[in-house]
């Protein structure tokens, strides 16, 4: 590992370990939205944190993979797991950086939400443009990114962060458009919920293409 890696998870852990959950636990709703449409199969889920996704991608009939380079996340991933009743042969978790990690199976889904760090920074584009070569043929991939700090966030913790719009990732991804179709690639507002219970708009950027047969 060299010292940025080492201090991004450090960073990562030591946020999880200071409080019991970070997130609600829920799935994302663009996911949710997509994955509606789309037979179950096999998935894998890039940065899966405490599993809100991944759990919820195994209770709907994929066998999911979920890679995050928090122990602490997984363990809480894992838990959740269980309590829905979700084996090991449904969900697996692995602990692993993206910014090392090579795709070496094929998905016939891969999801990245919200793949972001600050203040600690992580080579994002780089991780993106990997990500495409794990899905299958007639597979998707889906990207959904903060295309805006929640209005209820700390402003400095996010300062000097550039907010991706769904076009840079797009770009990215760098899909050739002889082996891709881009399903989708644009803004979406939903209503979310402040830690102290405000409600907002929040604001996400949405990439979705599917791998020609």
């Amino acid at each position: 590992m060299t010292e940025t890696t080492q201090s991004l998870a450090q960073y990562w852990e030591s946020r999880y370990a200071e409080m019991d959950h970070m997130w609600s636990g829920r799935v994302n709703q663009v996911l949710a939205d997509v994955v509606s449409r789309l037979v179950p199969g096999s998935a894998l889920d890039l940065g899966c944190g405490e599993g809100g996704d991944a759990v919820w991608l195994a209770s709907k009939g994929w066998e999911v993979t979920g890679i995050d380079l928090s122990p602490t996340a997984l363990r809480r991933a894992r838990q959740a797991a269980t309590n829905q009743g979700i084996t090991e042969a449904r969900l697996h978790l692995e602990a692993s950086d993206l910014a090392t990690w090579e795709p070496v199976e094929s998905f016939d889904l891969v999801t990245c939400s919200f793949l972001h760090s600050w203040p600690v920074s992580m080579p994002r584009e780089d991780i993106l443009r990997k990500a495409p070569f794990a899905v299958t043929r007639g597979g998707h991939i889906l990207v959904t990114s903060h295309a805006a700090a929640p209005s209820w966030s700390d402003p400095e913790m996010a300062k000097g962060h550039v907010f991706p719009t769904p076009e840079a990732d797009l770009a990215a991804l760098n899909l050739n458009p002889n082996d891709w179709s881009v399903v989708s690639c644009e803004i979406r507002e939903r209503e979310g919920t402040s830690p102290s219970g405000q409600v907002s708009t929040l604001i996400d950027g949405v990439v979705l293409a599917r791998r020609r047969r």
